[in-house]
C-alpha cells in the first residue's frame, strides 16, 4: 500500500496501516485521526478482467468513503490510466459509455474535480506500478492521469423569502419570486464588496472620467415599478400583485403598524393580445407592480433631480431582473449601468461615438491587465457593442453587452438632448475574465471571491472542471386553444432545478389529424459549474419539473 521503506517510515515519523479496505475507511482509523487532508489511490481496479461497471462502483464506494475522513480542505487524488476517465482531458478520449465517469461518480458523494495533470511515476521514489491482470507485472502508464477532487458546495434548497423595498414614499414588503431567491440583495456593487461586477464598473466608470466629468448618482430606483413598459413582452416580466384583503388601514399605514404585502405570480395565463395581464372577476387585484427589467426607465427621473448637471456624464447601477430562455449568456437577473448625459441639440451623434470609443478603450484597456490576447478582445467588442437611435428598450440579444440610443426631453432649454448608455455590467466582467458561465458570478462557493482581491481583475480558474451532464425529455400535449408560454416552460425549468438546467431545446412536435391536438417533445440538459450534480439528484429534479408543468402550464404528460 505504501511505497515507504521501513528506514523512511521511521524517519518521516509515518504510519503504515496495511490491507486498508479503500471503501470503508473511518474502520480503520480511531476519530482522532480519521481528518486526512489528501488521500491517495493510484490506478484503482477490481483486479483481473474486471468491467467499466464495476470498477465505477469500486470508485463511488471509495468517494464516499473518502468523504467520512477527509478535512474540509482536503484532497483526493485518483491516479487513471490513458482514456479511463472519461474526461476531456484525456487523449484520446474514450466515449463516455465505455469510460470509469470519474467525474460523474465522485459527483454522487459530493465531490467536483478541481484539477488534473500528468501522472508521473518516476517522480515519486521507490514507486513502482505492479498488478498487471492481479500478477506482478507493470502496465502501462503513458498517457496516466492524476485527478484531484475537492469537496462541494451542497446544492442549497430556498425557502420562500420576504423582500423589503420602497414604493411610492413607504417601504412595502412582498414575497420573492422562487427563482431569484439566492439573488436578491447580495450586495454584489456595494462599497465593502470585492466581486468582479463591481471592480468592473469602478475601472469602466474611471476610464469614462478622462473623457467626461462623471457623478455616481445616490438615487436609488425602487426594486418594484408600476406602469407602462416599453418593447417589453410581458410575459418576460416577474409580476408582483397587490390583493386588497392584504392593504392595512390608512390609519395602520398613518401610525406605521403595518406595511403593505404583496404577493408574486409566476406565470400569467390570460393576457390580452399586448400581453397585458387580464384581471378577471373575483380576483381582487388591484395594483399590479413588476420587478424592474431594466434602469432605463428610472433614467428620466435622473434629468429631473436638482443635482443633474448638462454635459455630465451621470452613473446609475444596480440589478434588474427579466424572464427568460436558456441559453448560455441570458440571465434572470443582472446588473445593469445606465450613463446619462445632456447634450445641444445636433451634437449627440459625436457624443455618442464618443461615448462608445471610449467604453471600448476602456473594455480593451480592462481586458489587457487580465489577458495578453488583443484580437479576440477587439473582435468580441465590434461583436457586443450594439448601436441604436431609437427608444427599443434594452437589447434582448444574449451577446450584446449594452446599447446606446438617444431621447430628447425638455429640460431647462428645449436645445438640450439626453443620451443614455445602458450596460451588461455581468457580460462585462465574465468577457473580461474570462468567465464561461454566467451562474458562476452567483456562486456561494468562496474560492470564486478569493480569486478577485479587492480592486483587482484576474483571468478566472475554474474550480469545477468537466462537471458531468445529464439528458432528460420530456413529452406532453398542450391544452386546447392555448397557446404554450415557453418563456414560462424555461422559467419552470430554472426554478426547479436551481439553475442547473443548462440547455432546453425542442427536438419534436407532433399534431394529430384528427383531434388537432399538439404534442411536444424538449430535451433538458443538467450540469452544475460550481457544484457536484449527481444522477439521482437530477432525477428528483425532472420528476418535480414534470409535476410543476403539469399543475402550472396544464399540459398532460405522456
Amino acid at each position: 500500500l505504501s511505497p515507504f521503506t521501513p528506514f523512511a517510515t521511521r524517519n518521516w515519523r509515518a504510519e503504515v496501516v496495511f490491507s486498508v479496505d479503500c471503501t470503508k475507511l473511518k474502520d480503520y482509523f480511531l476519530p482522532e485521526k480519521r481528518e486526512f487532508d489528501c488521500i491517495y489511490f493510484n490506478f484503482p481496479h477490481c483486479g483481473r478482467k474486471a468491467g467499466v461497471v464495476k470498477n465505477r462502483e469500486l470508485l463511488a464506494h471509495f468517494f464516499h468513503s473518502s468523504a467520512e475522513v477527509l478535512t474540509e480542505e482536503g484532497e483526493v487524488h485518483v491516479a487513471l490510466c490513458n482514456g479511463q476517465g472519461g474526461t476531456p482531458a484525456d487523449q484520446p478520449r474514450r466515449e463516455w459509455h465505455n469510460s470509469w465517469q470519474i467525474v460523474a461518480v465522485a459527483a454522487g458523494a459530493g465531490f467536483i474535480l478541481s484539477n488534473v495533470h500528468p501522472f508521473r511515476a518516476e517522480t515519486i521514489h521507490g514507486y513502482k506500478c505492479t498488478g498487471y491482470r492481479s500478477q506482478d507485472k507493470s502496465f502501462c502508464v503513458e498517457g496516466a492521469l492524476n485527478h484531484i477532487f475537492t469537496r462541494s458546495m451542497p446544492l442549497l434548497y430556498f425557502k420562500p423569502m420576504i423582500c423589503e423595498t420602497e414604493l411610492e414614499s413607504r417601504k412595502v414588503s412582498f414575497q420573492v419570486p422562487q427563482v431569484l431567491v439566492d439573488k436578491i440583495n447580495r450586495g454584489f456593487l456595494e462599497l465593502n464588496s470585492n466581486h468582479p461586477v463591481r471592480t468592473v464598473k469602478e475601472k469602466l466608470t474611471a476610464g469614462l472620467r478622462q473623457a467626461f466629468p462623471l457623478q455616481n448618482t445616490n438615487y436609488c430606483p425602487s426594486l418594484l415599478h408600476e406602469g407602462h413598459l416599453n418593447d417589453v413582452c410581458h410575459s418576460n416580466i416577474f409580476w408582483i400583485i397587490l390583493s386588497p384583503e392584504e392593504t392595512p388601514s390608512t390609519e395602520e399605514m398613518s401610525n406605521g403598524l403595518a406595511k403593505p404585502k404583496f404577493s408574486h405570480v409566476d406565470f400569467c395565463r390570460d393576457t390580452d393580445k399586448n400581453g397585458w395581464v387580464n384581471v378577471q372577476e373575483g380576483c381582487h387585484i388591484s395594483k399590479r407592480y413588476y420587478l424592474r427589467p431594466s434602469l432605463l426607465p428610472y433614467a428620466h427621473a435622473i434629468t429631473q433631480r436638482g443635482d443633474f448637471l448638462p454635459g455630465t456624464l451621470h452613473v446609475l447601477s444596480g440589478p434588474v431582473f427579466r424572464k427568460c430562455l436558456i441559453s448560455p449568456y441570458s440571465m434572470p437577473v443582472f446588473h445593469e449601468v445606465v450613463f446619462v448625459c445632456a447634450v445641444n441639440r445636433g451634437t449627440e451623434n459625436s457624443c455618442i461615438q464618443m461615448l462608445v470609443n471610449n467604453i471600448k478603450t476602456s473594455i480593451h484597456s480592462l481586458h489587457q491587465t487580465v489577458s495578453s490576447f488583443k484580437l479576440s478582445i477587439n473582435l468580441k467588442i465590434q461583436y457586443f457593442i450594439c448601436m441604436k437611435t431609437d427608444t427599443s428598450g434594452f437589447c434582448e440579444k444574449g451577446s450584446c453587452v449594452g446599447i446606446i440610443r438617444t431621447a430628447h426631453y425638455e429640460l431647462v432649454s428645449s436645445e438640450l438632448v439626453v443620451v443614455f448608455a445602458s450596460l451588461n455590467l455581468d457580460l462585462l466582467a465574465m468577457l473580461i475574465c474570462g468567465i464561461p458561465d454566467w451562474r458562476m458570478l452567483w456562486t456561494s462557493d468562496t474560492r470564486f471571491l478569493h480569486q478577485f482581491p479587492r480592486g483587482e481583475l484576474r483571468l478566472f480558474k475554474s474550480f469545477s472542471l468537466y462537471p458531468p451532464s445529464y439528458v432528460h425529455d420530456v413529452s406532453f400535449w398542450v391544452p386546447d386553444g392555448d397557446q404554450f408560454d415557453e418563456v414560462a416552460f424555461h422559467t419552470i425549468a430554472r426554478q426547479v432545478s436551481g439553475e442547473m438546467v443548462i440547455s432546453l431545446q425542442l427536438i419534436d412536435s407532433f399534431q394529430q389529424s384528427e383531434t388537432r391536438r399538439k404534442s411536444l417533445c424538449y430535451r433538458l440538459t443538467f450540469q452544475s459549474c460550481d457544484k457536484a450534480l449527481s444522477r439521482q439528484e437530477v432525477a428528483e429534479m425532472q420528476l418535480l419539473f414534470r409535476k410543476e408543468i403539469n399543475q402550472r402550464l396544464r399540459v398532460t404528460l405522456r
